[in-house]
C-alpha cells in the first residue's frame, strides 16, 4: 500500500533521517485532528508502545476551542486532567505534503487504562464490533464536497469570511474547463492523498461555483473513517502550503450549493469478500436481499435522531433548501438524486448512498 510503513520500515526511515517527525493524532468530537508532533527516534523509543498523554479538555471544547459546561468526562471542577494516546501502529502511513513527516492514529484511554467511550473513534469501533459478532463486515465510501477560494486562510480571516473569492466563477458541476482552474490544487489533493494510502477514485466538479467533489475508494468503516478524517485535514493543509483556502462548511453562501457528504454503505460476510445486499448472485439495484431491507428500513426509521450527527450545527441545516441536491425527506429512491437515500449500484456494488450529511460531519460518528 503506497505510503502505508510498518514499524520496521519506520525505524529505517528515521535511521537515515528521512523521517524525523510523527504526529500521533485521534479526532475530536468535530472530526478535526489533535494529537502531537513527536520526534521520530522518541516516538520508536517511548510513543509507540507507551503511548502519550493529552488533556481529555479537548472532547468538551467548541469549535473555537474553549471550554463548554455540563460534561460528565471533565469540567473546570475536576481539573481538566490527561488521557493516555495510544498509537494504532496499523495506520500508520508518510504524509507526503509535509516534509519528513509520518502520522499515526490514536485511541484515548483514561489514566486507568479504560478507554474513553465517549471519543468518536471509540463510538465508531463499537459499532464496528457490533456488526462483527453478528457475522458482518460493514464497508463504507465517501464523497465529500468543498469549496476552494483564491483568498489564503489568512486574508479569509482577516475579511471576517465575507464575500469570499471562489476559484471559478461559473457552475462547475462535470466541466472540464472551468475545473482546470483549480486543478493544481486538486491534484496536489488527489496525489497527496495517494501517497498517505488514502486512495482516491475521482474529482470533478460539482454544482457550484469553485465547488469540488473528492471521492474515495471504499473501504471497511473504521479505515474509511480515518481516511475521510486524514482527507479533510490534509485537504485544509495542501491548500495552506499552496496559499489557498478550502472549506467543509455545509453551506458557506446562502446564494451557493451546500457541500455534501455522500456516505455509501453495504455490508459483507465475515470474511469482507461477498457483498450481502444484492438479490442473488445476479443482483441488481432493483432486487435487494431481505437483509439490504433491514439495513435501509433501520436507516430511514432512525433517521431524525442520527441527524445530530448528520448536521452537527446550525449552517448544516442551512444546507437542506428544495431544488438544490440537497434532501429534504426521509424517503428512498431508486437512483434519484433528491431522496435522502439513493439505491444504486449492482451486484456486489449493490448500497445505500445516504445524502443526508453534509461535508461538516465528523466521519466517525456519521458512518
Amino acid at each position: 500500500m503506497p505510503g502505508r510503513l510498518a514499524r520496521k520500515q519506520l525505524e529505517q526511515l528515521v535511521r537515515r533521517d528521512e523521517i524525523d517527525t510523527v504526529l500521533a493524532v485521534f479526532p475530536d468530537t468535530f472530526g478535526r485532528l489533535m494529537g502531537k508532533r513527536v520526534v521520530g527516534s522518541y516516538f520508536l523509543d517511548h510513543v509507540a508502545d507507551e503511548g502519550a498523554h493529552a488533556c481529555i479538555y479537548l472532547f468538551t471544547v467548541d469549535m473555537e476551542m474553549e471550554p463548554l459546561p455540563g460534561f460528565k468526562l471533565t469540567s473546570w471542577e475536576r481539573g481538566y486532567g490527561d488521557m493516555k494516546v495510544v498509537p494504532d501502529l496499523g495506520t500508520l502511513r508518510r504524509i507526503p505534503w509535509l516534509p519528513k513527516t509520518a502520522l499515526v492514529f490514536c485511541d484515548v484511554y483514561t489514566e486507568a487504562g479504560e478507554p474513553i467511550e465517549e471519543a468518536p473513534r471509540w463510538v465508531l469501533k463499537r459499532q464496528v464490533e457490533r456488526a462483527a459478532a453478528q457475522g458482518f463486515v460493514v464497508k463504507t465510501a465517501a464523497e465529500l464536497e468543498l469549496y476552494c477560494f483564491r483568498e489564503s486562510f489568512e486574508e479569509a480571516r482577516a475579511k471576517r469570511y465575507q464575500r469570499m473569492t471562489p476559484v471559478a466563477s461559473y457552475l462547475e458541476d462535470y466541466h472540464i474547463f472551468q475545473t482546470t482552474k483549480e486543478e493544481p490544487l486538486i491534484r496536489a489533493i488527489r496525489n497527496g492523498m495517494e501517497g498517505a494510502d488514502v486512495p482516491i477514485e475521482t474529482s470533478k466538479g460539482e454544482w457550484g461555483r469553485g465547488q469540488e467533489e473528492i471521492n474515495l475508494r471504499y473501504a471497511e468503516a473504521l479505515e474509511m473513517a480515518d481516511r475521510a478524517a486524514l482527507y479533510k485535514h490534509g485537504t485544509k493543509e495542501i491548500a495552506h502550503l499552496s496559499g489557498a483556502a478550502v472549506t467543509f462548511m455545509a453551506k458557506y453562501d446562502a446564494g451557493a450549493a451546500g457541500s455534501s457528504f455522500h456516505l455509501h454503505s453495504s455490508l459483507w460476510d465475515k470474511t469482507g469478500r461477498k457483498a450481502l445486499f444484492a438479490a442473488g448472485a445476479g443482483g441488481s439495484a432493483r432486487g435487494g436481499s431481505p437483509l439490504f431491507g433491514h439495513w435501509l428500513a433501520g436507516q430511514l426509521a432512525m433517521a431524525r435522531e442520527l441527524a445530530y450527527f448528520y448536521a452537527p450545527s446550525v449552517n448544516s441545516y442551512k444546507r437542506y433548501q428544495s431544488g438544490s441536491f440537497a434532501p429534504t425527506r426521509i424517503v428512498a429512491g431508486w437512483d434519484n438524486r433528491t431522496c435522502g437515500f439513493r439505491l444504486c449500484g449492482e451486484g456486489q456494488g449493490f448500497r445505500v448512498e445516504n445524502r443526508i450529511p453534509g461535508a461538516d460531519a465528523n466521519p466517525y460518528l456519521a458512518f
